[in-house]
């Protein structure tokens, strides 16, 4: 089970008024009369068109580690985020790390795949869970992962597009050889749970819908729903808060544990239907008529008979520190 990762990027914008350092501008003319001469924007550059650079520009380590310090150098000084800081240019420049993340993308679809979508919490864990590694398969920095906001994660037929904050955007395409492409199914089980948390907040008939799974209509997101994190955590109650995202630490815990085959066994909970659920209806109580004479009689007695506690509480602690007092002269003597 594979999928294909692919990176796009390069928002329109201009590079008039730029100020380059004296020690950049060689590097960054060679970039810029590139980009001119083939129809791409120096600033902000994307990943993918720093990639090609690079790909068009060989030379050794040494001398493209430069090259991308300049040209991160220059967008981090006005105000635009590095591209030479993505996955899309880490792989380009070690290829050794790209087989070793391919690898590892490969067994974290495989993962993914094998955790439980139904059953409650199992299936609540095990949606949020496979979406989880799906993206940790494309590269993404656990940093990343935790920042993205529902609205950052979009189908396109069958291709499933994800935006970092940086700007990157990755695609997860279709298995080239069996056209099947797990991550859009991943991903609409979780937006189904988001979608029906929307149209139903709480857990109680999320519990049903796990158990036994309806179909979900999705609306377009408002904008306070484009804003919740995408992964937020989870509590043993089941309790999902809309507005708090996952940690970096907590991901790479999840991440390490399901790759090692020591992520925690959630068993499915029996969740009783809702006409079968035993409803507690209040007893009715029939008070006597001289119910409330006898309490207040009984409190009027009781008022009369310790009116005189405070004074032997008084009586008690004089004694107390009577005795403390001799004490304390004893063993002044010894």
């Amino acid at each position: 089970m594979g999928l294909s990762f692919e990176r796009l990027g390069d928002p329109p914008e201009t590079t008039a008024g730029l100020h380059i350092p004296a020690r950049y501008r060689h590097d960054w003319a060679l970039f810029a009369d590139w980009c001119t001469a083939a129809d791409h924007r120096p600033i902000p550059a994307g990943p993918e068109t720093l990639a090609l650079f690079l790909h068009e520009h060989p030379a050794a380590p040494t001398t493209q580690r430069r090259r991308l310090s300049a040209i991160n150098a220059v967008h981090t000084r006005h105000g635009y985020p590095a591209p030479g800081r993505t996955e899309t240019v880490r792989r380009h420049l070690d290829a050794g790390r790209a087989q070793r993340l391919d690898r590892l993308g490969c067994l974290l679809v495989q993962r993914a795949a094998e955790l439980p979508t139904t059953g409650w919490p199992s299936g609540l864990f095990g949606r949020r869970d496979a979406l989880l590694l799906i993206l940790a398969a494309t590269g993404m920095t656990f940093t990343d992962i935790t920042r993205l906001r529902r609205r950052d994660i979009r189908l396109e037929g069958d291709t499933l597009v994800v935006t970092a904050r940086s700007g990157e955007r990755v695609r997860l395409s279709p298995d080239p050889e069996t056209e099947d492409n797990p991550a859009v199914t991943i991903y609409r089980r979780w937006a189904d749970i988001q979608t029906f948390l929307d149209q139903h907040p709480g857990t109680h008939l999320l519990r049903h819908h796990l158990t036994d799974p309806v179909e979900i209509i999705t609306d377009l997101l408002d904008a306070e729903q484009a804003w919740q994190p995408l992964l937020c955590p989870i509590d043993r109650w089941g309790h999902l808060p809309h507005a708090q995202s996952m940690t970096p630490q907590s991901v790479s815990m999840l991440v390490r544990m399901h790759l090692s085959g020591r992520a925690p066994v959630r068993r499915a909970l029996p969740v009783p239907r809702p006409d079968d659920a035993d409803v507690w209806v209040a007893p009715e109580i029939d008070l006597e008529p001289g119910y409330y004479d006898r309490g207040t009689a009984a409190r009027r007695r009781d008022h009369e008979t310790l009116v005189d506690l405070a004074d032997v509480f008084d009586e008690i602690e004089q004694r107390a520190d009577a005795l403390c007092d001799d004490l304390l002269a004893a063993l002044e003597g010894l």
